[in-house]
């Protein structure tokens, strides 16, 4: 097992940080928590044509929409990488287990979530499987801080579960956008971040490995796709997808190393082309933005208790385990292994922390739920999927 960044650690304090002064906030003084995380931060007189007439600039969308990016753009380089570059965790044959069993855990969460919702859902404003969106993403920060406790830092059960936690992340994401009621229109705005990825990959990408050194060097520089990805962000933005995935289209266009060193791995902070160098200059930041990101949307309110509760945690806990052993059965019927020194014992370690949701739930919530008391419930019963986490700690780690 390489050595992976000690960053994922701080990300995780630093979004249960934000979130336990959210939820402390929350509970005692309410009235004013909303008010300043949903108080106008920037008034936008901008025609329609450029952006919707009700878009409002507050601390939640601010964090949620613009600073999120940076996250997604972390994610989304990982998994990228994982896909495309020499020695990928995903690449070609290898891609076979951890795709199936991803996609049996997503699968499990939305069945078990549609099950449960029509059978106990009582929201007046539910319809048939509304939410079906929150169980398919789930936590890649902190299911890898438990899992390094629970299976020690040098199993193999680490890089299979940061490859399906990151792949559900992303894939969780993108289930928002068929949740948005978005204009025919404003989807012409996407040629913007089409044509920002093949511009700087037409001008700068594509001489990374150029026959001059002049060319070479004017590769090496970051600020072309810093333009680039400021310009992808605004398309996706203005066409009416959510922002924080502003970020995604730019990854191709930039220059990589030649192979991949794993999953957040501590080798790549000593490589010095373009798209681990924006990885890096991003990590800092980070932390910032999840603490906000906890701090915005991470307030827990104690009294939320609702049906939609149990529905998000029947999702979570029952759901999204059974399908990634589904999924796994699955991938071995078709004559696809399981990494070196994994054992039946590990998968079931696995299945438990893919049972934790938070930071890619919340951030669907907004799209996938109704807003007021069943968002908040769900909400809660995110916060309450953590809890697997000291039943792993103190009863499942191996000796």
């Amino acid at each position: 097992m390489y050595r992976v960044s000690n960053f994922i650690r701080h990300f995780a304090r630093a979004l249960l940080g934000g979130a336990a002064v959210a939820t402390l906030w929350v509970n005692l003084d309410p009235a004013s928590y909303y008010d300043v995380m949903e108080s106008r931060v920037l008034k936008l007189a901008l025609p329609d044509w450029l952006l919707p007439e009700m878009t409002r600039v507050t601390p939640i969308t601010l964090v949620s929409e613009a600073l999120m990016a940076l996250f997604v753009f972390l994610l989304g380089k990982e998994l990228w990488e994982a896909n495309m570059l020499e020695r990928g965790a995903l690449h070609g044959r290898r891609a076979g287990l951890p795709f199936l069993a991803t996609l049996g855990a997503m699968l499990g969460g939305v069945l078990v979530w549609t099950l449960t919702a029509s059978l106990i859902e009582t929201a007046e404003e539910a319809g048939f499987a509304t939410g079906w969106a929150v169980p398919i993403g789930g936590d890649a920060v902190l299911a890898y801080v438990i899992g390094r406790r629970v299976f020690g830092k040098g199993s193999p059960a680490l890089h299979l579960l940061l490859l399906i936690a990151i792949g559900a992340d992303l894939a969780g994401l993108l289930a928002m956008v068929p949740t948005l009621s978005l204009s025919p229109v404003r989807l012409l705005w996407l040629a913007l971040p089409v044509a920002a990825a093949a511009l700087v990959w037409l001008g700068f990408g594509r001489h990374a490995q150029g026959r001059t050194e002049r060319e070479r060097q004017g590769a090496l520089h970051l600020w072309p796709y810093v333009l680039a990805g400021a310009a992808s962000w605004f398309g996706v933005m203005a066409s009416g997808l959510p922002g924080a995935l502003g970020l995604l289209p730019i990854i191709p266009a930039i220059p990589h190393a030649k192979r991949a060193f794993g999953l957040f791995a501590e080798a790549e902070e000593l490589l010095h082309d373009p798209l681990n160098r924006l990885a890096h200059l991003a990590v800092k930041p980070l932390l910032v933005v999840l603490f906000l990101f906890g701090l915005t949307r991470g307030g827990v309110d104690l009294m939320a208790f609702a049906p939609t509760t149990l529905v998000t945690l029947a999702a979570f806990w029952i759901g999204r385990p059974l399908g990634f052993l589904a999924g796994v059965a699955l991938a071995r019927a078709m004559g696809f292994a399981l990494p070196a020194g994994l054992s039946r014992g590990d998968l079931a370690r696995m299945a438990a922390l893919l049972g934790m949701g938070f930071t890619v739930p919340v951030l669907v919530l907004g799209s996938a739920l109704p807003g007021g008391a069943m968002a908040e419930a769900a909400r809660m019963g995110l916060a309450l999927t953590l809890l697997l986490a000291p039943v792993l700690l103190l009863r499942m780690r191996r000796p």
